[in-house]
């Protein structure tokens, strides 16, 4: 079990930073791995933060993992081989019976119905 607690702070202009805690102040900088499609990604910076128990963790998107559908960004402690957290970077048209294409194709419905019911209320009236 790893004693890291992982942050988001941002995720703008390519890049995804997050905040790195440790329990302990030991002043020594944590080993992180960064995969997505199971291929580490290499444009990883983990930088120094405010104590010694801190670090800025920066992950660049590299241009291949820019494509259509869903890309999941896995984030490990190296040291312990522990998940510390994800995030999913989203491009192009989703598959049909992805969640989000679902949620959005009941938002589109829903507000159909809920201007035919006004139109058919100011009718009736």
């Amino acid at each position: 079990m790893t004693d890291l607690t992982l942050t988001k702070i941002r995720f703008r202009n390519g890049k995804w930073e997050g905040r790195l805690e440790g329990t302990q102040d030991t002043g020594v900088k944590p080993s992180v791995r960064v995969t997505c499609l199971d291929r580490p990604v290499e444009t990883v910076t983990l930088e120094d933060g405010e104590t010694g128990k801190t670090w800025k963790l920066t992950i660049t998107i590299p241009s291949e993992a820019i494509a259509d559908g869903v890309q999941t960004f896995l984030i490990f402690d190296t040291d312990t081989d522990t998940k510390l957290g994800t995030f999913n970077l989203i491009g192009g048209d989703p598959a049909a019976d992805d969640l989000l294409a679902e949620i959005s194709l009941l938002r589109a419905e829903l507000d159909m119905l809920k201007r035919a019911f006004r139109r058919h209320c100011l009718e009736t009236m």
